[in-house]
């Protein structure tokens, strides 16, 4: 094995990459407010952002899954990396050479597996550019201009020539330091009767990137007539590769994506690049596979997913073309975007268009045109005799389940109407009350109605995200309230609660939860720690916590918005005082229940001292409400 990565590259590397440059790889971030970013979260399906990240801090929290941590964690969780796989992937981004604890440098051979399986698809994807300027590649140069592709889009879009002979690839990656299980592993190489042999051959190659934008797999097109194999052969499901998971061109058009709130899904890699070179840069294809519910989340994430966003899908008119749109449309409730159906006249896919009629009739075909709902009904209806009353019953038969699924009441009703319009049935009322009863009984069936709204806690100052509820908390208390909103302060804003907050005792804090985080803050040194040692601050209380479920919470902390727009002395001093107040009025009780047990026969030392304790208390109690944090 690997020796250990050396501390302070670790902490190099947390330092030189961004969190919110790194996130941004895979979701998009808007101002959450506080210096905050907001986006859906990555780790679980959701329909509002709860996923927030704190550049100033270095740290992310989902208020929805309650994950969280920092940019090493992020990556690790979002990629499944181990550590080291994840320091070094970071490191090579910027540029930190990383030493060793044991055995000095890393050998080429003991990296992580991943790390290695991408190493070698940028080598081959390198290769395969080289190979595209080749005699031998006349025959890919021939059908990429036949295309209306020229030298600069194949290099803009990385595309590649596998040469025709068996092992090229394979000898070139030997070279280049890559066993052979590394070969086959990553799916470039497959066993052949005298060992491995190129997968690829003889094809034109298209580099396939993860949103991150690194190469995890290869399309490649057929282009002799002795080549026996399908028309496209993509890379086979591998350990960095699972094709219903992966977006062609999504790492060139992420950005343009989550600015613009609209995305295009083509079919193929050709289509991707003529939509590109025409003006549509948001164009991405699926790899081989149909359009599914790991696709749906990435461009979700991409899109900020909500009502003002567009999903715009081109098929191919033929029979094929109008199955996969109804396939779509079988996902199409797993958007809050709107979804469109665009098909080019004569069934041309965008890339013919484009040789056909140039870059504005592409640019023109992308503009939401048919609701995909609308099409979907419409190949159902079109199935049918609507001159007949038994034509018009069965259409509405197949159709009306196909309206009862949406989830919106207000645009299902609106929905229902226009299927009234579609099949000729003048009784639009009967049509949409047919409609609304299929939504009851399928809801019904399935034992759901819609989902509950969850109680969410009084937000006293301004607005906030809401308050998660996590292990033995009631945010209905007031007091937990308080005590999360000192807890955050004194993370965030240890100046304006430091020294008092740092002779609070744990008893102060009636949540477990909260407890278990303010002995972090105590064993990091207090809140004065974070004045005097900003940068390392939130690292030691992080390090102090005695397990992920306490870390988690850390960071969370750190991370949620305080609930007033102004923090300043004040504000912390109304914090520090409720929480005190709270300790003193409980402690006034207790105090009080021994008086009633110790009874008018009572020790008399013992009931003087007990009396003399409860006289304090209460006097500390009505300083601190007359005078406030002047009497801490």
């Amino acid at each position: 094995m690997a020796g250990r990565i050396n501390d302070e590259d670790v902490k190099a590397v947390r330092d030189a990459v961004p969190i919110d440059a790194v996130v941004s790889d895979y979701l998009q971030l808007r101002s959450a407010g506080g210096g905050n970013l907001k986006g859906l979260c990555p780790f679980h399906d959701e329909k509002s952002p709860s996923f927030q990240v704190s550049p100033s801090k270095g740290l992310f929290h989902c208020f929805g899954c309650q994950e969280g941590g920092d940019t090493i964690a992020f990556v690790m969780k979002i990629d499944h990396l181990t550590f080291s796989e994840t320091v070094e992937r970071l490191a090579a981004k910027a540029g930190i050479t990383l030493r060793y604890e044991e055995g000095g440098y890393n050998p080429t051979n003991q990296r992580g597996e991943r790390i290695r399986l991408v190493e070698a698809h940028k080598a081959a994807a390198d290769f395969y550019v080289a190979q595209l300027e080749t005699p031998e590649a006349e025959i890919g140069r021939k059908f990429l201009a036949e295309r209306g592709f020229d030298q600069a889009a194949a290099a803009h879009f990385g595309v590649g020539y596998s040469p025709a002979g068996w092992d090229h690839l394979t000898r070139f990656l030997r070279g280049k330091g890559f066993t052979d299980k590394e070969l086959t592993l990553s799916g470039l190489s497959q066993e052949g009767r005298r060992g491995p042999i190129d997968r690829f051959r003889g094809r034109l190659m298209w580099p396939i990137r993860d949103i991150g934008g690194e190469v995890v797999g290869f399309g490649a097109r057929k282009l002799r007539d002795d080549d026996n194999g399908p028309k496209y052969l993509n890379t086979p499901e591998t350990p960095i590769y699972k094709k219903g998971q992966v977006l062609y061109g999504v790492d060139l058009a992420k950005k343009e994506i989550a600015k613009s709130s609209r995305a295009v899904v083509v079919e193929g890699y050709t289509d991707v690049m003529a939509c590109h070179l025409a003006g549509v840069p948001t164009a991405i294809a699926t790899c081989g596979t149909a359009f599914g519910g790991d696709h749906i989340k990435i461009l979700r994430r991409l899109l900020m997913d909500n009502g003002s966003a567009r999903v715009i899908f081109t098929f191919d008119g033929d029979a094929a073309g109008q199955k996969a749109a109804l396939r779509a449309f079988e996902d199409d409730q797993k958007f809050a975007a709107e979804t469109y159906i665009a098909i080019a006249p004569d069934g041309m896919d965008p890339c013919e268009l484009r040789l056909a009629k140039g870059d504005e009739a592409v640019a023109d075909l992308v503009q939401p045109r048919t609701p995909l709902f609308e099409f979907a009904l419409r190949q159902i209806v079109s199935r049918y005799d609507l001159e007949t009353p038994a034509g018009r019953a069965a259409a509405l038969d197949e159709a009306a389940p196909v309206v009862a699924r949406i989830k919106n009441s207000g645009a299902q009703h609106e929905v229902a109407v226009q299927l009234a319009g579609m099949l000729g049935i003048l009784d639009t009322q009967f049509v949409v009350k047919r409609v609304a009863q299929l939504a009851r009984w399928a809801r019904d069936r399935g034992g759901r109605g819609p989902a509950p709204q969850q109680s969410r806690a009084p937000q006293a100052y301004g607005e906030g995200p809401p308050a998660p509820s996590g292990p033995a908390l009631t945010l209905r208390s007031p007091a937990h309230r308080t005590e999360r909103e000192l807890l955050k302060l004194a993370l965030q804003y240890p100046q304006l609660v430091s020294p008092a907050f740092d002779a609070y005792g744990m008893d102060e804090f009636t949540a477990p939860p909260y407890a278990a985080v303010r002995q972090c803050v105590e064993e990091a040194g207090g809140a004065e720690a974070g004045i005097a040692e900003p940068q390392a601050y939130l690292g030691r209380v992080l390090d102090a916590a005695p397990d992920d479920t306490v870390r988690r919470m850390v960071t969370e902390l750190a991370v949620e918005s305080i609930l007033r727009k102004t923090v300043d002395e004040m504000y912390a001093g109304i914090q520090l005082v409720q929480v005190r107040l709270r300790a003193v009025d409980r402690r006034i009780r207790d105090v009080q229940g021994s008086l009633a047990r110790l009874g008018a026969g009572g020790d008399p030392q013992h009931l003087a001292a007990v009396q003399n304790e409860l006289w304090v208390l209460q006097q500390y109690a009505q300083a601190l409400r007359e005078r406030g944090s002047d009497a801490l």
